[in-house]
């Protein structure tokens, strides 16, 4: 009966493995480049420097998988998507990730048909507003004009916390983060209201930051992560598993700078699986068995990427917070590679 069972199980192996032939990881390896859509500028997240070359916390999720599938961080075209257009991008195959401040809901998994492989930060909906209209709460905004993003679950969190909260507002309705930017400053809104990460990285860009507030209040939950169609369990897997090798290399102390040293072996069976030097990790997701030691030492573990990128020492100055490994009171967590 044993016997039966694991021929079975390699029957079934092998029409899996058939079943991905024609699936998004051929296609990037036969286009030689990923497809990675992301925000159309939020400085820290994803975000072109003046000569065209993405960077942020966001991008380094895209270059990771480039790195895991193609061997390359600068093999990917960055395809800058609105709160309204990114579902119609990923869906359509004009992009085969996103990685762009995208929450997390019941119905963008179920009903859009998209899988979120994991969450890359801990995130709530707040508000700015300057430091002249003279308010310490978003309870006090009763009348105020909102400058919100269309097509986005902040829209309808604004709403249920006003309803809720029995005061009113006027939208003034914005596609992109640029376009909120412009019209907060220009006065066309009294407040400007999406994801604190968003609001801090939105202010850290302006001329005077100390003359904007962010308010007390987090009215929501937005767990933000990289997202894949339905029906490529393959292609999810390596998005999902290059994110966790991240979160895993920090809190198993595996950097950029040690990474190479380490997949040398070492007494910790974990990190020798993570880095490839033990077991067969890479071949059962059809790469490399160094896989996730090229992403570490390309882009740095979950901590490097996000001190790099946003952390405290930067202009947008965002504490871990939830976005903390487990082990530090925080959110952060992997499965164990094993």
């Amino acid at each position: 009966m044993k016997k039966s069972i694991f021929f079975g199980t390699l029957a079934l192996s092998g029409i899996a493995a058939g079943a991905a032939a024609a699936g998004t990881l051929d296609d990037v390896k036969a286009r030689g480049k990923l497809n990675c859509g992301v925000s159309t500028g939020l400085v820290g997240f994803a975000a072109p420097d003046a000569n065209g070359n993405w960077d942020g916390f966001d991008v380094a999720v895209c270059r990771a998988v480039a790195v895991a599938t193609l061997g390359d961080a600068n093999a990917v075209e960055f395809v800058p998507t609105t709160g309204k257009t990114r579902f119609t991008a990923l869906a359509s195959g004009e992009v085969d990730m996103l990685a762009r401040n995208t929450t997390w809901t019941f119905s963008r998994d179920v009903d859009l048909k998209f899988e979120f492989v994991g969450v890359n930060y801990y995130d709530g909906q707040g508000f700015m507003v300057p430091k002249d209209l003279g308010v310490s709460s978003a309870k006090d905004l009763d009348g105020a004009t909102v400058c919100i993003q269309t097509g986005t679950t902040t829209e309808l969190n604004l709403a249920d916390f006003f309803r809720s909260n029995n005061i009113s507002y006027e939208p003034v309705p914005i596609e992109t983060n640029a376009e909120a930017q412009q019209q907060y400053l220009a006065g066309a809104c009294d407040v400007y209201t999406t994801d604190a990460s968003g609001l801090a990285a939105t202010r850290a860009t302006f001329e005077n930051p100390g003359d904007h507030v962010l308010l007390p209040e987090i009215i929501s939950k937005e767990p933000l992560g990289p997202l894949v169609r339905h029906g490529d369990s393959e292609w999810g897997d390596i998005v999902r598993w290059t994110l966790n090798a991240m979160i895993t290399a920090e809190e198993l102390g595996v950097t950029s700078a040690n990474a190479g040293e380490m997949a040398g072996g070492t007494n910790n069976p974990e990190i020798n699986r993570l880095l490839g030097s033990e077991g067969t990790l890479g071949e059962m997701l059809g790469l490399s068995a160094d896989w996730a030691k090229n992403v570490i030492m390309s882009q740095g573990n979950y901590g490097e990427v996000f001190e790099r990128n946003i952390g405290e020492n930067t202009p947008i100055g965002l504490a871990r917070g939830l976005n903390a490994q487990w082990t530090n009171g925080g959110l952060i967590y992997s499965p164990p590679f094993r």
